[in-house]
């Protein structure tokens, strides 16, 4: 009768385990575990064992798992690359904590030391990884799978039956059966040896060299990147060159030659909002229809971009991120001569876009003695003023009925002596203009009214012309492509290797004692899984059907012949 097998565990470290070998080894390229003692062989030794170390699997997921946590205080830790503002207000109010986070670099850390340390072992760790086991795959791909063991009764999958076909039949008709369930297969000797599943390992290799281009990707984008924001109001336009810019930051390799050459023109923005409900006030669509125009002679295309939608030029995109009313205001001296007119960006404060802002006329003003002086107004804006509201705040972000308050100042406005923002007056050169009560001048203005100034000062219009700006970021990251293409590579290499099972299988097919055929077979897998066993069985099965069983020599009944069949991994014999 046919005898059938699997042992997946008995003494494979014994002296039975090695039967198996060449046919055992080599079902990945993972090197092989060693103990980690002291070496004694001098520098060289240690160089070596550090090495060893170094390149080694477990010290490859320690530093990327100290990567991870490395990276937690640049989320929580207000960056000097992200916010100087947020990091100085964070100094101001953790006088404690400040120094010794400026000591550790948690204000800067992902350009700290420590940091960089670690993403650099990483690096080498996955490189010295890689490569031998790269090297070591091809070598198994250019060879042929191992010969069968001496004895196949020892592997964790077994079935063996006795047949009338010649052993060379059986061979051939194995041959041709496992080549066509797609196992690389050749006869050694008396028996076919076939292997599949190589996939298993090549997804184990792409999986971390899609890591190592992660690694590359994130840090070229660390090093050459650049982010900026500008403000354009209707009308206006942008090219992209570090002075053009409202604020800039960018890599410690970047230089200004890198910026790609575009430009664009703000025609129209439009936004709509919910007007009734719960939600009334919320933004329905957001829409900033620009022209751009690629490289310095470029022709002009019309797009739109949207808050999800950006324009992409090269590794440049350009998002919308922020929108807000441009009053035009006039602003004439005591001659009515036009000292100023420009549609002035106002910030908005809140959802309804109640805005604030400043008007400053630096050039051409004379006051009533003929004297150059400087003005300067503080505006605040609303789009949906309410009367019975009875405070100055938006009650809607559209027009519906807009409103301008503006106090004036006169004097210096102190552009001279340093960085002045242009959204904040500077009062401490200035004077306020006073009514005839001695009180602040101020005045509440409608589209089309004026504010007439005291003494023959001059007088400030509020337009009937309300433009809208739209603020834009400009992000440019050189390795966004190889970090989206890695993460692909990465997911798809790692599904390879956990769903895909490398093994053997042998046939061999011998002349018995007593001249009939003895066919064994017997399966080998990575990992121990039902797979191997279920695949063996239904591979002994087609391969029954033409190789049928032959009764043993003590069987004189009129039972058939037996069908191997292959129990459940871990079975008893």
């Amino acid at each position: 009768m046919s005898t059938t097998e699997t042992d997946k565990s008995q003494d494979q470290a014994g002296p039975d385990h090695e039967d198996l070998g060449a046919a055992g080894s080599q079902l990945s390229t993972a090197p092989a575990e060693e103990l980690s003692v002291a070496p004694g062989l001098g520098v060289i030794g240690w160089v070596r064992w550090f090495w060893r170390q170094l390149t080694s699997m477990r010290v490859a997921l320690l530093l990327l798992l100290l990567l991870s946590l490395g990276a937690i205080p640049g989320s929580l830790i207000p960056q000097t690359g992200a916010d100087l503002n947020k990091v100085d207000d964070f100094r101001k109010a953790h006088k404690t904590l400040a120094p010794i986070y400026d000591k550790l670099g948690l204000f800067h850390v992902y350009s700290s030391v420590w940091f960089s340390a670690i993403y650099i072992l990483l690096f080498v760790s996955l490189i010295g990884c890689i490569v031998p086991r790269t090297w070591q795959f091809v070598g198994q791909l250019r060879g042929r799978p191992p010969g069968a063991p001496k004895r196949l009764n020892r592997l964790p999958a077994y079935t063996t039956w006795r047949t009338t076909a010649e052993p060379e039949q059986v061979r051939e008709a194995a041959l041709a059966l496992l080549k066509k369930r797609r196992f690389r297969a050749h006869v050694a000797g008396d028996a076919v040896a076939a292997e599949k599943g190589y996939l298993r390992e090549l997804g184990n290799l792409a999986f971390h060299i899609a890591l190592i281009v992660l690694l590359i990707a994130f840090a070229s984008g660390q090093l050459y990147k650049s982010d900026g924001t500008k403000l354009v109001v209707e009308g206006d336009g942008f090219s992209n060159a570090l002075p053009q810019y409202d604020d800039f930051k960018s890599g410690s390799l970047f230089q200004a030659d890198d910026l790609v050459p575009f430009s664009f023109s703000l025609k129209d923005f439009k936004a709509t909002y919910e007007v009734t409900g719960p939600n009334k006030g919320t933004p329905r669509t957001f829409e900033a229809q620009i022209t751009y125009s690629k490289g310095a002679y470029g022709k002009d295309r019309p797009t739109t971009i949207k808050v999800n939608t950006p324009l992409t030029i090269d590794d440049s995109k350009v998002y919308l991120v922020s929108h807000g009313y441009a009053p035009v205001i006039t602003v004439r001296d005591g001659k009515g001569t036009v000292v100023y007119h420009a549609a002035t960006p106002l910030l908005p404060l809140d959802g309804n876009v109640t805005s604030n802002g400043v008007v400053k006329v630096m050039d051409g003003y004379r006051n009533p003695q003929g004297q150059k002086e400087q003005l300067g107004f503080q505006a605040f804006f609303v789009p949906t003023f309410d009367p019975k509201s009875g405070t100055m705040l938006s009650q809607f972000p559209s027009l519906v009925n807009p409103l301008l308050a503006v106090n004036a100042y006169h004097g210096d406005l102190g552009v001279d002596t340093g960085t002045q923002n242009v959204y904040q007056l500077d009062k401490t050169h200035m004077k306020a203009f006073k009514d005839s009560k001695g009180q602040l001048l101020k005045k509440l203005l409608q589209p089309g009214d004026t504010l007439t100034l005291p003494n023959g000062a001059g007088s400030i219009t509020f337009e009937k012309d309300i433009k809208e700006w739209a603020g834009f970021e400009i992000v440019q990251e050189p390795g966004s492509g190889w970090a989206l293409g890695g993460a692909l590579a990465a997911i798809f290499g790692l599904a390879g290797s956990l769903f895909i099972q490398r093994r053997r299988v042998w046939v061999r097919a011998v002349r018995g004692a007593d001249g009939v055929t003895v066919v064994e077979m017997a399966g080998l897998g990575r990992s121990e899984s039902a797979k191997v066993p279920e695949e063996l069985g239904d591979l002994a099965g087609i391969l029954y059907d033409q190789a049928p069983g032959a009764p043993d020599p003590d069987d004189h009944s009129s039972e058939s012949p037996d069908t191997p069949v292959v129990p459940a991994e871990g079975a008893e014999k």
